[in-house]
């Protein structure tokens, strides 16, 4: 058998003159039939808005929002008024197939592109022209009110994340903000902090920018006073708390395991090496205790990883690792590799800490690697590195081999003792592969 693998092409570059430039730079024609207007509410209610957002409203035939939004509205808003249907996101391409012919307005609070519902629009109604009005978001009336400066300062909302995603940006950063569900989620964050040694001021914004607004001030142990559903909790770090870096190779006390572990050097080499991107899918294959995949979770916010583990205790190791670590809703555990492997989307990276030996283990995650994805294999024992070896010589890349020595103590001297070495293997999937028999 002879594999070729090659990266590029060479193929002729079309010419292509200025003018077919410049129209294919052009946005595309939108249907007239297919637009909606998205309008910003302040808390303040219908006075605020602008001229534009008016006149949306008055020309509008059908307004849709939740009953709160749609009660703002008074006698001189003819249109057809529609709540939202739940569960939401199934219900918004039926609904708007039905309103295709119809000036149709959807209302929002603050800026609908934050956290909003401008921007689940922009991800359900593909094609469609969608035209947002916003007005200023809660996060930015929040930090005017603390007088934080809004690009300096991470938001988290719950309304989308779980109650655990507060940990990392609270973790990483002196000041933070989180967007809150109801009236429940100060005292949640206050006991999920203090649950982890955090020491924070806490301060309850409620009602920004309406009549009703009120700020409430406490700490992680007397957690301050809430008044409304509609809030948003400002968290500030005592000046006692150290920052946690976002850099690989946390300790490994930090991460429940039974000894199957990367440990922390090689650890932070393994995450330096899959390079995780925004919006990536890692594989992490014989997880173990989930500590690589979740030190890329760490390290890209927007990345998920998948985690293939067959050992019911490590699986429960790994969820609990992840929800320490504030990263459980984008890592999905599934079972033994290669098994479950047509279970998960194709991943854009891939680690194989342990199960490299087993059959079909790599061949099957090479063949679920997306071209131009990076794999990154460790081994140990003899065989898994001479397994490596040849798969170097096979498909290319790069082999190192890691020796990590670490202080011991003699006596009252000291030397240094060396771990196992790891051999490393970090080979990137070419864009173009064929395979001739």
């Amino acid at each position: 058998m002879r594999w070729v693998i090659s990266g590029t092409m060479n193929v002729p570059k079309p010419q292509h003159s200025a003018q077919e430039v410049e129209h294919a730079m052009q946005p595309m024609a939108r249907d007239p039939e297919h637009r909606v207007v998205v309008v910003g509410l302040p808390a303040a209610g219908i006075a605020e808005l602008g001229d534009s957002a008016l006149d949306a409203l008055r020309q509008a035939d059908v307004i849709i929002g939740s009953w709160r939004q749609l009660n703002l509205l008074d006698e001189t808003h003819t249109a057809e008024k529609r709540p939202w249907p739940s569960p939401l996101r199934p219900s918004i391409v039926p609904m708007f197939e039905q309103l295709q012919h119809k000036k149709v307005v959807v209302l929002g609070s603050g800026d609908p592109m934050f956290h909003g519902i401008g921007t689940t629009l922009h991800q359900e109604l593909q094609g469609w022209d969608i035209h947002v009005i916003p007005h200023a978001s809660s996060a930015s009336l929040a930090c005017a009110r603390m007088g934080w400066a809004v690009e300096h300062t991470p938001v988290l909302s719950l309304t989308t994340e779980p109650l655990e995603s507060v940990l990392p940006p609270v973790r990483q950063h002196r000041r933070s903000l989180v967007l809150g569900r109801d009236e429940s989620s100060p005292l949640a964050i206050c006991t999920l902090l203090a649950r982890h040694g955090i020491e924070a001021r806490m301060s309850v914004l409620s009602d920004l920018g309406s009549p009703d607004e009120q700020i409430h001030h406490g700490t992680t142990l007397v957690p301050p006073k809430v008044e409304s559903s509609l809030n948003v909790i400002a968290i500030e770090l005592a000046p006692s708390m150290q920052l946690e870096s976002k850099a690989p190779g946390s300790p490994d006390e930090q991460f429940q395991h039974d000894g199957q572990i990367s440990k922390r050097h090689i650890r932070a080499l393994s995450a330096a090496a899959l390079a995780p991107s925004a919006g990536e899918t890692l594989w992490d294959v014989g997880a173990g205790s989930g500590s690589v995949g979740i030190e890329c979770l760490r390290l890209e916010p927007s990345c998920k990883v998948v985690a293939f583990e067959a050992n019911a205790q490590r699986s429960e190791r790994i969820e609990a690792n992840a929800a320490a670590f504030g990263v459980s809703s984008r890592l999905s555990l599934l079972g033994s590799a290669p098994v479950a492997f047509d279970q998960a989307p194709a991943p854009d990276a891939v680690f194989i800490g342990g199960g490299l030996t087993q059959d079909e283990v790599f061949d099957a995650a090479w063949q679920a690697l997306k071209p131009g994805g990076r794999l990154v294999a460790n081994g140990v024992t003899n065989e898994s590195m001479s397994m490596l070896i040849a798969l170097q010589a096979r498909f290319g890349g790069e082999l190192h081999t890691i020796q990590i020595a670490t202080q011991h103590h003699i006596g009252r001297f000291s030397a240094q003792q060396p771990a196992l070495p790891v051999m490393q293997w970090v080979v990137k999937k070419a864009n173009v592969e064929s395979v001739d028999s």
